[in-house]
């Protein structure tokens, strides 16, 4: 018992002041040397190479596939269609109870976005795998399309995912997600002004400079390895059980330095067919996105529409606000129900609005499908927010610094989804930015703190 005592005494004498301090990584001499490992740094005998035959067409039915002359081309050791999957429909987030499943791993009866995956070859080399390919022939009937998310939910838009009746995600709360918090009403009537704007991002690819991929070897009794740069190692070892059925334990995966994810290295996309493509064949599989594939293929960060109705007094204060925010999934879900769900939570902002009214969709189109990129479903949230906050205070003749001090949330505020704020330090943190970028405010703002309202 004495030595647990002075452990904690040690951890009570840390000093823990790193803010401001110069700290050197320690993986730096490894990627400045060049001595860094990646996944694909390892070789193996007799490794193959995995390659997609991947759709032209952004939405088509799928009427045959022959891959007669593809199994004939020289170096060619196993083509893999849909019927080889043994769990051939998934959804990346079935693990917290985020479904249904809607993506298959090989389209099978239709495609829903150009570069889907139809058919995998495995071949002795990249060339082999390529030319083979080439020589897969699909015959697809071409169907209409849809790109524009309101476009999509109209009632005779294409349908896109059999799996989500009218184009959107259907959550227990219904067809879109939804905050109310106070009489959103009586705070538009009340309001001095009323601001409405509608602002728009497109699909933006995390362009990192190591592509997707990974290696998997045989290891003998039904184990197999998958060396892998995923950034979600646990959603990658579960979905992959799922998808071939097979335990966890028969599965070893292996991470390391990923040589840039910024969220687009979530999604299980490569593993789970390397892997079976192992299984089949008995042999190392590599498969890596090529550069074109990384940019076409990966999931970017999803485009969205937000709508802000704003109400604010003449003096600053907000009283009022609705939004109206659509999440654009592309084909299918990954993790786009979830990043909408989280803006739906985050339209307030740091701020305390008395009146709220939230409605949130994750629609889907013939679009590559979106996911995760650093802070999906807040940061382009952020973006039309603190855009709204500056066009507010213009309209109102404030600083736009002081219009914030007046409406940022403090210890002990209510925010729109019932939750108390706790810990709060936004207007010390406004304090400080606006000594360091010398932005005069007045005495008043610089006197308040963030631990109440009358502190």
């Amino acid at each position: 018992m004495e030595i647990r005592k002075e452990y904690f005494a040690d951890e009570r004498q840390d000093d823990l002041h790193e803010i401001g301090q110069s700290r050197p990584r320690s993986d730096l001499p490894g990627h400045v040397t060049g001595k860094t490992n990646y996944f694909a740094d390892r070789t193996f005998p007799g490794l193959t190479h995995l390659k997609m035959v991947r759709s032209p067409h952004h939405h088509a039915n799928i009427r045959s596939i022959d891959t007669s002359e593809a199994e004939k081309h020289p170096g060619v050791i196993r083509v893999l269609t849909a019927k080889d999957v043994p769990h051939n429909v998934y959804t990346i987030l079935i693990l917290i109870q985020v479904g249904p499943e809607d993506e298959t791993v090989l389209a099978d009866r239709k495609v829903s976005w150009k570069g889907q995956a139809v058919v995998a070859v495995v071949a002795t080399s990249e060339r082999a795998a390529q030319e083979a390919a080439a020589k897969v022939r699909i015959d697809y009937e071409v169907l209409p399309a849809v790109f524009d998310m309101l476009e999509a939910l109209k009632p005779d838009a294409p349908e896109v995912n059999e799996h989500h009746p009218g184009n959107y995600y259907h959550y227990d709360s219904g067809d879109h997600r939804k905050v109310r918090f106070g009489d959103i009403d009586a705070g538009f009537a009340m309001a001095d002004h009323i601001l409405e704007q509608t602002y728009h991002s497109s699909p933006i690819e995390q362009a990192p400079a190591e592509t997707t991929g990974c290696i998997v070897t045989p290891d003998g009794n039904d184990r197999f390895t998958c060396y892998t740069n995923t950034q979600a190692m646990f959603f990658t070892l579960d979905n992959t059980s799922i998808i071939l059925q097979m335990p966890g334990h028969k599965l070893h995966m292996v991470g390391g330095t990923v040589g840039g994810g910024f969220g687009g290295k979530v999604d299980v996309i490569v593993e789970p067919i390397a892997i079976l493509a192992a299984k089949l064949t008995n042999r190392p599989v590599s498969f890596i996105y090529s550069r074109e594939e990384e940019m076409q293929i990966s999931s970017p960060r999803a485009a969205e529409t937000i709508i802000l109705r704003d109400g604010v007094m003449n003096d600053g204060r907000l009283v009022a606000r609705k939004v109206t925010g659509y999440t654009d999934a592309g084909a299918f879900s990954r993790h786009s129900p979830y990043g909408a769900q989280k803006g739906a939570a985050h339209y307030p902002g740091p701020y305390t609005v008395p009146n709220v009214w939230i409605d949130t969709y994750c629609v889907y189109t013939n679009r590559t499908p979106s996911s995760a990129m650093r802070g999906f479903g807040v940061t382009i949230a952020d973006f039309a927010l603190e855009v709204q906050m500056d066009k507010l205070a213009r309209l109102i003749g404030m600083d736009p610094l002081e219009f914030r001090f007046i409406n940022a949330y403090r210890d002990g505020d209510i925010k729109a989804h019932r939750q108390p704020t706790e810990g709060a330090a936004l207007i010390e943190c406004m304090q400080e930015a606006s000594r360091v970028a010398n932005w005069p405010v007045a005495e008043k703002y610089m006197a308040m703190s963030s631990r109440g309202r009358e502190a």
